[in-house]
């Protein structure tokens, strides 16, 4: 962030509300602009805080990042303006790729944005005459049903303008949530071992079950998948976006959710609650009672990040170290020592079963003896005396993190990712000389509408996202004073001229309704929202926009397309 903040000669701002949503790197980039001169170009149909100190402020309707963007490189690849030396250097692909974005003229991209071509030209001079211009980020660029092609469009113009791997360049997803990135790091994804190592992959496979004691020889399934005796999957298993909808179809018989509140934060809220009441069996791992505890068999007390020790690993990829600050409260247990404790009465019912089994019939020994499992193995111990042994497994086991150790982090050192050895200074900067695959790769992507769309019954868009005075599903700050006293309610962005349609004249409630249901909340009448357009939050039951999207996936990531619902809207 502070590489940004120093050496970027201009952002590029798409799909985030950084001031209200990343505020400490918000102000850093605000400082940039005013007392470095930076540039800031900002795309978002929304007129956001940042605007304020932008340059130029693009309001390309919703669902429409892909033409503007194509739009852009049209302009760059038609004044010469492209980095044709990192082209032909460092990447692949360009001729087809180039042949997909000169589809998209600039009157082309002006009628299906609604940006104005003077506009995208000014836009496509600031971005490729500033070097090196920094592309920012988040969730208004990835929950649509194109984001993952949204991501890749935007790699395609930093390439292009040969931005990437220097300082205050790069591309820079903006995390949405603490350690969020930790967790991917760490395997919370259903395709990848810890430091992205594929579940596919028979290397992968082979090193983990052997440093977790585990029987990896693969087996054929009568459906021809394959799998591990007693061992190690190399299937890519499910998003919590397939989880939840599983549990109707029979494919999901529980859940053990940690710190996540599906009931609000997931899309269509009526469809999630009747998942939640028809499974067979739910464990719940919180620091406070959510709106999702109501559906748990089962709550098991965790703790807050003031009562544990480890690490995050933030938006920059830097590992940093979280210092217990108090004991924990009451009953509540550290979230692994939870988990180990369910670990070792799960393989000691294991163990139960084995034996009861061999007692039983001897001629299923053979079967038996091929789900042995080895008491001496580190995983099956699960006894772990502190995060620090934790820390030392994933050193032994994700390559990234080799080199990322407590006692570094404790004497001060800052290390971010990756950082494969003990005497490895850490990487700020990706890419500086290659591409993790060798040569980036151009990406010819088109532009594919939103999953739905206004007519007559639903004439206008919603977006959601949070505000700068609650987090995610408010859980934390529905429970602080201070903040319910400046923001105590739900409020919906409209229009002054949607307003005067509506006819809200001094009135302040306002129904709005989607497809799968209704929502009331009080009106914000607020340019900040184009014609056509409102913009709701998800932090409280009562009124949460989750209420009326839909759960339309990215056919990749399975992210859900919480940016664009169609609604009508009317007085409450």
């Amino acid at each position: 962030m502070d590489d940004l903040a120093k050496h970027a000669q201009a952002f590029f701002i798409i799909g985030s509300n950084t001031t209200e949503q990343h505020p400490v790197f918000g102000t850093m980039i605000r400082r940039a602009v005013r007392f470095r001169g930076a540039k800031l170009v900002v795309a978002d149909p929304r007129k956001i805080d940042i605007t304020e100190f932008a340059t130029l402020h693009l309001r390309q309707r919703p669902g429409t990042d892909i033409p503007l963007l194509n739009g852009l490189m049209h302009i760059i690849l038609e004044k010469g303006w492209q980095d044709q030396s990192f082209i032909d250097e460092r990447t692949e692909g360009f001729e087809e790729f180039k042949a997909t974005v000169m589809q998209y003229p600039p009157d082309k991209v002006a009628e299906i944005t609604g940006v104005p071509v003077d506009q995208l030209y000014e836009a496509a001079e600031i971005i490729a005459s500033s070097k090196p211009t920094a592309v920012l980020w988040a969730m208004g660029i990835t929950q649509h049903i194109v984001g993952v092609r949204n991501v890749m469009t935007l790699a395609n113009l930093q390439m292009l303008l040969g931005n990437m791997g220097k300082p205050g360049g790069g591309v820079n997803p903006l995390r949405g949530q603490n350690n969020v990135q930790g967790a991917c790091d760490m395997g919370g994804l259903p395709n990848v071992f810890p430091a992205y190592q594929p579940v596919t992959s028979s290397e992968a496979i082979e090193k983990f079950a052997k440093a977790w004691g585990l029987d990896h020889r693969p087996q054929t399934t009568d459906d021809g998948r394959s799998s591990i005796v007693n061992g190690l999957s190399s299937n890519v298993g499910l998003t919590v976006t397939e989880m939840i909808p599983g549990i109707l179809d029979g494919r999901i018989k529980s859940l053990y959710i940690l710190g996540e509140d599906p009931v609000m934060s997931d899309p269509d809220t009526n469809h999630i609650r009747h998942c939640l009441e028809s499974i067979d069996f739910l464990v719940l791992q919180e620091i406070f009672p959510s709106e999702t505890s109501a559906y748990a068999d089962v709550l098991l007390p965790g703790v807050s990040f003031a009562e544990k020790t480890g690490t995050f690993t933030n938006t920059e990829r830097r590992v940093q170290m979280v210092r217990k600050a108090i004991e924990p409260i009451g009953n509540a247990k550290p979230d692994w020592w939870i988990t180990a404790e369910i670990a070792k009465r799960v393989i000691s019912d294991q163990l139960s079963v084995t034996s009861d089994q061999l007692s039983v019939n001897s001629d299923q020994s053979s079967v038996v003896s091929e789900r042995k499992i080895d008491m001496d193995a580190p995983w099956a111990k699960w006894d772990y005396k502190n995060t620090s042994e934790i820390m030392n497994e994933i050193n032994a086991l994700a390559p990234s993190y080799g080199g990322i150790t407590h006692a570094r982090l404790e004497a001060g050192e800052r290390l971010q990712w990756p950082c494969p050895s003990p005497d490895h200074p850490g990487t700020p900067i990706l890419h500086t000389k290659q591409f993790t695959r060798g040569k980036g790769k151009f990406m010819p992507i088109d532009h594919v509408p939103p999953a739905e769309r206004p007519d007559n019954d639903f004439p206008m868009v919603m977006s959601t996202g949070r505000v700068l005075y609650h987090w995610h599903g408010g859980q934390m700050t529905r429970r602080s004073q201070g903040i319910m006293q400046v923001y105590d309610e739900a409020l919906v962005e409209v229009n002054p001229d949607d307003a005067v349609k509506i006819g809200i004249n001094g009135k302040t409630r306002v129904r709005i309704t989607s497809r799968r249901g209704s929502i009331e909340a009080k009106a914000w009448v607020t340019d900040r929202v184009p014609p056509g357009m409102v913009y709701a939050n998800f932090h409280f039951p009562e009124a949460s926009a989750n209420e009326l999207t839909h759960a339309s996936l990215d056919p990749v990531s399975k992210i859900p397309e919480y940016k664009v619902t169609a609604v009508k809207v009317e007085l409450a």
